[in-house]
């Protein structure tokens, strides 16, 4: 009857029950989104295979969570892929959402590199797609696998600090995307150990970042992975 009780532990600051794990499985994921990072830069930067890449990551990691769940019927709620707490962290997320649009527009017009065309609204679609998963990576598998080591103990800033730096490298060599990536992590580490959710954090991720190319940036994400394909 003690083993039955020991072998869920309830995390009342999320509302959900969670699973014990290894460290050693913490450390090989976290290991492994490193790798992931790693890719990025050979395929899409070095190889120019965005799509190609982006398909296979997906891929890839939604494999290894069905794999996961199978092992594990509550993992993917540990992680955040939950609902019950979506409207909580909407309210929560939304109004950085509407202070970051509003800088996006006048860094934009300052800059002169507002440029709206109608290849926003496919991105605006598919894009947080890609955002859950670089969220489930990033915030969920490195953040959330770092704050639960139990080999070193490390503070929820240090922990926060660490996945947001990763996030903004992998995002070299562009400064704005470097800038944006590491703010917009900051917040999304804070939020995720607050109240995990990925579901608002990958489609606020996916639209904020499509507004951000077309308004900061200034590149057009939509012609560079999909128009090469279709010309």
């Amino acid at each position: 009857m003690k083993q039955k009780l020991t072998k869920y532990l309830i995390d009342f600051s999320n509302f959900s029950l969670t699973r014990p794990s290894s460290d050693r499985l913490r450390i090989i994921e976290i290991l492994a989104v490193v790798v992931t990072g790693v890719g990025k830069f050979v395929c899409m930067d070095y190889l120019n295979w965005r799509l190609p890449f982006v398909l296979v990551a997906i891929s890839l990691w939604s494999l290894y969570a069905v794999y996961r769940y199978k092992k594990d019927k509550q993992v993917l709620k540990d992680w955040g892929f939950r609902t019950d707490n979506f409207k909580l962290v909407l309210k929560l997320v939304l109004p950085f959402a509407l202070v970051s649009v509003i800088t996006f527009m006048v860094i934009g017009a300052v800059q002169g590199t507002l440029n709206p065309t109608w290849h926003i609204i496919p991105l605006l679609i598919t894009y947080p797609i890609w955002g859950m998963v670089q969220q489930f990576l990033t915030i969920g598998l490195v953040a959330g696998n770092l704050s639960t080591l139990k080999c070193v103990k490390l503070k929820k800033t240090s922990v926060i600090l660490i996945a947001a730096t990763l996030f903004s490298l992998v995002h070299y060599p562009s400064i704005w995307l470097l800038i944006g990536t590491f703010i917009l992590a900051l917040f999304y580490g804070y939020i995720y150990l607050k109240s995990k959710n990925l579901y608002v954090l990958g489609l606020f991720h996916g639209w904020l970042g499509s507004l951000f190319y077309y308004t900061v940036v200034n590149q057009d994400p939509f012609a560079d992975i999909f128009l090469k394909y279709l010309n």
